[in-house]
């Protein structure tokens, strides 16, 4: 399938040209289409000043690496804030826009300090002074230089009010994972998420006084406050049944309005600037959908997006909506709902098209399972078998495993997919159950066996693309990153002969070992996911461990993993690794330098560089054995 090569001032697709650059092979760059494709720069949905909208902030890798920049509308002028060789992933910006925040950590470690800039230039200095490195943990700029931090450590988090001096005072502390959410406008009232009751799946909501005394407290995930000054009232998604509703609260008075959109999967909400409506994004089965519900009239109106996948949206002064969008064929683009937002990133060479993704519907043991199919365009090459048109099935493939848990893949602009259907592959994506997007239970049911309730459904998924003649058996690779690294080095050993190689990255390869190594909040979902610490309920990690089953991998391996991972520690990967190789299976391992993600973008086109050659050196391998 070819995809449109250009789009509207919306983001939709208009037609393509007869001939396209991508069609006529003699015009093609000597740099590959996949590789393009990771290096055309990428940002973050820009961030507004409360006091001063036409001040924002970002994060762009247009410099090679992700950096922090500045964006004044009004001069229509970027500035890099950061030149950090590990790059810099958060940022925000203070109500009078006056300011910068950006988070610096040690080598992509996480754990550091969140560090202030003025917004015209000029030196860093800690934006808090007298903290101790701390993992960030939730973070508003809130008006008159009052902002609300969180803040953890292996003892805990606290959240603290912080005033322009940098001075901090502790708000709350809690064992367990907390996050700072929002100030209200008259700085009377902040709202942390907690998870007191030990388990992140059950969050709740406290406000307190900017003082430090309790409110309310309520059940579900905080929103924020409302954007107008004087109005109090607290937005708040609700767990019910098998969804998230929005509900508002006024914290003193104890007022609760319910909303309920019925809409299933999953809802983000936000309140619009003047408090009237709310800008409702709905997810669900792997696409999303954009609304406004008008609160006085209770009525929800469907948006002019198109059909794909809206990855951030934001509401903005005069009921503007600010929103950015990719589907499978299109690279992400930032559009405004009524008008061009003037981004002047938007003229860097944007990423080359690709096709579109299809569904798939499979029976599963817990249900239908839903997962994307790429397959390869025409002129792709062979899937490494120069004897094969990769026009004709059945396909070599990647099963290409998403991360979180609590994630899902989506019909959205996804270089590594491009990459592998040029390649000649299919690739296959599965919405296993832990998925986000298809309901709480199904999002919820991997903790009846962890792992191995994930893989139960990509088996499925493999059996019938088998079936049906789609993809080769004897040339099926299981991949993925954080998450799907884990489930790769998993489904190695628990179906060793399902896959003919597997191409893990950050994986957990230990889950005892890498409990004891990680972050405290990776701790706190380790023990929300097995209900209990190692210790406690040693034969559950136990089960889950790829390395309970290292015995029996037969399939060659690449394992990719960051020196610095404090999600994923390096150690237990590669002692994996060292007792692969120990039984002869053939293992690469290679480390860089940097923590669980990769933002340098050589390293990104290094990294699939390394794992297309190993793909290509051991499916040659398979091919000639058969």
């Amino acid at each position: 399938m070819t995809a449109p090569d250009s789009t509207d001032t919306a983001g939709a697709p208009t037609k393509a040209p007869a001939t396209t650059p991508e069609t006529v092979s003699e015009k093609r760059p000597a740099t590959p289409l996949w590789e393009r494709r990771f290096r055309a720069p990428r940002h973050t949905l820009p961030a507004w000043a409360k006091s001063s909208p036409e001040r924002c902030v970002f994060v762009s890798d247009r410099s090679g690496n992700a950096q922090v920049y500045c964006w004044d509308r009004a001069a229509g002028t970027l500035r890099q804030v950061t030149e950090r060789p590990s790059g810099a992933q958060h940022c925000a910006i203070e109500a009078s826009g006056e300011a910068v925040w950006w988070f610096a950590d040690t080598d992509g470690d996480e754990r550091g300090q969140w560090m202030r800039q003025p917004f015209s230039g000029g030196p860093d200095e800690p934006a808090v002074r007298d903290l101790d490195p701390y993992w960030p943990a939730g973070l508003a700029l809130g008006l008159r230089g009052h902002n609300l931090l969180g803040h953890s450590t292996e003892h805990g988090t606290d959240v603290s009010l912080v005033l322009h001096s940098g001075v901090a005072r502790r708000l709350y502390r809690h064992d367990e994972p907390a996050y700072a959410v929002d100030l209200s406008r008259d700085l009377s009232l902040a709202v942390i998420a907690h998870s007191e009751r030990g388990d992140l799946w059950d969050p709740g909501v406290r406000v307190l006084t900017t003082e430090g005394r309790d409110v309310a407290e309520f059940e579900g995930e905080a929103v924020g406050f409302s954007p107008v000054p004087g109005d109090n009232r607290l937005l708040v998604l609700e767990p019910r049944e098998d969804r998230w509703e929005p509900v508002i609260h006024d914290p003193r008075t104890g007022e609760r309005v319910g909303l309920d959109l019925e809409l299933p999967g999953e809802t983000s909400v936000e309140w619009s600037q003047d408090a009237a409506s709310l800008l409702v994004v709905h997810d669900h089965q792997a696409r999303s959908e954009a609304f406004r519900y008008d609160l006085a009239a209770r009525e929800l109106t469907r948006l002019k997006i198109p059909d794909g996948t809206i990855e951030h949206a934001r509401t903005r002064p005069g009921g503007e909506v600010w929103f950015q969008w990719s589907d499978s064929a299109h690279p992400p683009v930032f559009r405004a709902l009524d008008s061009d937002p003037r981004f002047p990133a938007t003229a860097t060479a944007s990423a080359p098209r690709t096709g579109l993704a299809d569904d798939m519907w499979v029976d599963g043991p817990g249900g239908r399972v839903h997962a994307l199919l790429s397959l390869p365009r025409a002129g792709a090459k062979a899937g490494t078998n120069a004897g094969t048109n990769a026009g004709a099935k059945p396909h070599p493939a990647v099963f290409l495993l998403h991360g979180g848990p609590d994630e899902h893949d989506r019909d959205a602009f996804d270089p590594e997919v491009a990459a592998w259907t040029d390649e000649g592959f299919a690739v296959i994506r599965v919405n296993y159950r832990g998925s986000t997007g298809y309901g709480r239970a199904w999002t919820e049911a991997l903790r009846r066996r962890v792992g191995h309730t994930e893989l139960e459904d990509v088996t499925a998924v493999r059996d019938w693309a088998v079936g049906q003649g789609i993809v080769d058996p004897a040339r099926l690779v299981l991949a993925g990153w954080s998450w799907g690294g884990y489930l790769t080095l998993l489904g190695l050993g628990t179906r060793p002969g399902d896959w003919a190689l597997g191409l893990a990255g950050a994986p957990v390869a230990d889950c005892a070992a890498a409990h004891e190594q990680a972050m405290d909040d990776i701790k706190a979902l380790d023990r929300s996911l097995f209900g209990g610490t190692p210790e406690e309920v040693p034969e559950r990690y136990r089960d889950a461990s790829p390395a309970t089953y290292a015995d029996a991998v037969r399939a060659p391996v690449l394992i990719c993993a960051g020196v610095n991972d404090a999600r994923c520690p390096v150690d237990q990967a590669r002692a994996y690794a060292e007792r692969l190789e120990a039984r002869g299976v053939p293992v690469a391992f290679h480390t860089m330098e940097m923590g669980h993600s990769v933002t340098d973008v050589a390293e990104r086109v290094a990294v699939f560089r390394r794992q297309l050659q190993f793909t290509r050196t051991h499916l040659d391998a398979v091919r000639r054995q058969s």
